[in-house]
C-alpha cells in the first residue's frame, strides 16, 4: 500500500480548496494500491486556509523546534503541521506502508522543494514537515514529479 496526497487524487483539500489531480495517482487509488491523505487536514487545519511558509530553514528545523510555520495572514500553524505529520506517520504504520507520493512544493509534503521565506512565501530548497518526519522514520518518499519516470511508476504500482 502507498499513501498519496489527497490533492493529487483530485480531492479539493489544498490551501485554496482545490486539487491538483494526477492520473497516475488516481489509477493507484482505483486499483486499491493507494490511500489518499492530507497532512494539513489531519493536523486540524480547515480547507480553504491561508497559505503557509517555513519562516527559516526547512521541515527538519520545524520538527527540532528551531523554526515556525507562518501563514500569509500572520498566523502560527507550527503545531498543526507537526500534528499532521505525526498523524500521517501513524496511518503509515497502521497500514504497514513504507512508501508515500506527496505533493511537491508544499510546506508539509514538499520533497526537496517547499514553501519558505522570512517575509513572503516562495519556493525554496528543502523538505516539508511531513516529508522530514517520514524520512527520519525510514519511509521512501516521492513526489508527483518522480512519476514522470515510467519505470519508477511501474515499480511502485507493482510493489
Amino acid at each position: 500500500m502507498i499513501v498519496v496526497s489527497a490533492c493529487l487524487a483530485g480531492i479539493n483539500c489544498n490551501y485554496k480548496g482545490e486539487s491538483k489531480p494526477n492520473e497516475k495517482i488516481i489509477s493507484l487509488i482505483k486499483e486499491g494500491k493507494a490511500i489518499p491523505i492530507c497532512p494539513e487536514q489531519l493536523g486540524g487545519l480547515t480547507t480553504p486556509r491561508s497559505g503557509a511558509r517555513i519562516l527559516s530553514g526547512k521541515g527538519e528545523d520545524i520538527l527540532d523546534g528551531n523554526s515556525e510555520l507562518i501563514t500569509d495572514n500572520g498566523g502560527n500553524v507550527t503545531k498543526e503541521y507537526i500534528k499532521g505529520a505525526e498523524e500521517t506517520l501513524r496511518i503509515l504504520k497502521m497500514f504497514d506502508c513504507n512508501t508515500v507520493i506527496l505533493k511537491q512544493g508544499s510546506p508539509s509534503c514538499g520533497n526537496g522543494k517547499t514553501q519558505g521565506g522570512e517575509s513572503e512565501r516562495k519556493l525554496v530548497e528543502g523538505d516539508g514537515v511531513t516529508i522530514s518526519l517520514l524520512k527520519r522514520n525510514g519511509i521512501k518518499v516521492y513526489s508527483e514529479e518522480d512519476l514522470e519516470d515510467n519505470e519508477l511508476f511501474s515499480k511502485l504500482k507493482n510493489g
